[in-house]
């Protein structure tokens, strides 16, 4: 009886060995990549010997008909009923169907800003048309878009909207506190104005000109006031006219997630 008992409790050990010892089948080469492909590793597994049963779920589709009595004199009796009537009109075009939009709009929401970017600081323009180009930041908007300007006497950027997803953070910082921004730089100062085209009549087809876009008197003045606020500050730092004045770029063996502005 104890050798029984004996021989039991050593294969006993022996088969939780082998089951504490047991690892995946599957085989990991450097880098993450598996050695075995999944057709591979499904009969390795021995998956086609498992069987899966699968419950089907009876789906109960509600009655289109109905039985209904019908009551009086001549009508006596019970008659197969539509639960929803079908339409009595249909339309002659298919229109496209207007959905409730769940999405709030663009100026409800408040628009967080990166604690890098406050005002003063100088970025740089990574996309748009002054791309490349070192601007000031002055403040935030509404939409939660960001007013910066150049200035424009030294690298031709003028008072304009951009989006933060477009601009890199510096460290270097200019004290604005004494400038003054005019109220009315907002975001509808900044929409877009739309130009009349020219209506091609008969006899007016070479009298009519198309109208082109031009700065107004009230955008020249509040880019020199600005600007001008701004300069007499920068003058005062050294250096810091050519380092706005000069554009960025990357050279050989240059990388921006590298790099500390």
């Amino acid at each position: 009886m104890q050798c029984q008992g004996s021989i039991f409790s050593i294969n006993e050990t022996f088969v939780m060995a082998e089951k504490k010892n047991h690892c995946s089948r599957q085989k990991w080469l450097t880098g993450g990549v598996p050695q075995f492909s999944r057709s591979q590793m499904y009969r390795r597994t021995a998956m086609y010997k498992r069987k899966r049963v699968v419950a089907k779920k009876e789906v109960k589709r509600p009655a289109a008909m109905l039985e209904k009595q019908i009551n009086g004199e001549k009508n006596g009796g019970k008659r197969q009923v539509r639960v929803n009537r079908l339409p009595r009109y249909y339309p002659t075009e298919d229109l496209p169907r207007k959905f409730r939009s769940r999405k709030q709009a663009f100026f409800q929401h408040k628009h967080k800003i990166r604690a890098t970017i406050t005002p003063g600081t100088v970025l740089i323009l990574v996309a748009g048309r002054y791309k490349g180009k070192r601007v000031v930041f002055l403040k935030q908007l509404a939409s939660g878009l960001l007013l910066v300007t150049g200035p424009m006497q030294l690298n031709g950027c003028p008072l304009r909207r951009i989006n933060q997803k477009y601009v890199i953070a510096t460290k270097t910082k200019l004290d604005i506190n004494s400038v003054k921004i005019p109220e009315r730089l907002n975001d509808k100062y900044f929409k877009r104005q739309k130009l009349r085209k020219p209506k091609h009549q008969e006899g007016e087809i070479f009298e009519s000109e198309e109208q082109k876009y031009s700065v107004s008197d009230e955008r020249k003045e509040d880019q020199r006031d600005v600007d001008g606020q701004l300069m007499n500050i920068i003058k005062d730092v050294e250096n810091m006219k050519a380092y706005i004045s000069m554009p960025f770029y990357l050279s050989n063996k240059q990388y921006p997630h590298k790099m500390i502005f």
